[in-house]
């Protein structure tokens, strides 16, 4: 197999959980980390929709980070990421990547959206909060006993929204969602994955 590249933006909550999965299925992957505001020519050929992350391997382009981490889980799945119960976790990574994400970008980009205040898009997205702390009610992970594609698929995310207001975060009543973010957040997995270049 030809050399595989991801082409990934650090802080970038898909590009996140894409490299997250690579790392852990142990796929061998050559890094770039791209500007923004000015993206590699060899990028836009591979996926001229311009987001990030674009993984080119063995002559293939996988463009959606989703799609990134169920390739790379279907290299190697050593702990169970791809839970039986695939509906589920689908069900919930869609409600995020649709729902959430377009309540979190207008929440921490809340000038942007003038036409309400910010607390009102937070109050949005904190519905599905109260979804994820109603299901760390039952265990430790969103769907299982252990981490799985749901919980590296959105825990990104849901960082990215506790960040927006560290304060406000830790004075909700999310105590398992705070505990369940803050044991994500210390995993040797997503430590290595946000490392520098």
């Amino acid at each position: 197999m030809s050399e595989a590249v991801l082409y990934s933006f650090r802080r970038c909550p898909y590009a996140m959980r894409a490299r997250m999965a690579l790392r852990y299925a142990g796929v061998a992957v050559r890094i770039v980390e791209v500007s923004l505001k000015a993206k590699p020519a060899d990028m836009l050929a591979l996926s001229p929709k311009g987001t990030v992350p674009v993984l080119s391997v063995g002559g293939e382009v996988i463009d959606e980070s989703l799609a990134i981490m169920q390739w790379a889980l279907a290299q190697n799945d050593p702990d169970g990421w791809l839970l039986q119960d695939g509906p589920a976790t689908l069900q919930l990574i869609a409600e995020n990547d649709e729902g959430f994400k377009h309540h979190l970008n207008r929440y921490k980009y809340a000038e942007r959206y003038p036409e309400q205040p910010m607390t009102f898009y937070r109050a949005e997205g904190e519905a599905f909060l109260q979804k994820l702390e109603a299901l760390l009610t039952q265990r430790d992970f969103l769907l299982a006993d252990h981490l799985s594609l749901a919980d590296v698929a959105l825990a990104p995310f849901v960082r990215q929204f506790a960040h927006v207001d560290r304060e406000w975060f830790a004075g909700t009543p999310y105590r398992r969602l705070q505990g369940w973010l803050e044991r994500f957040l210390e995993t040797p997995l997503f430590i290595a994955v946000m490392v520098k270049p």
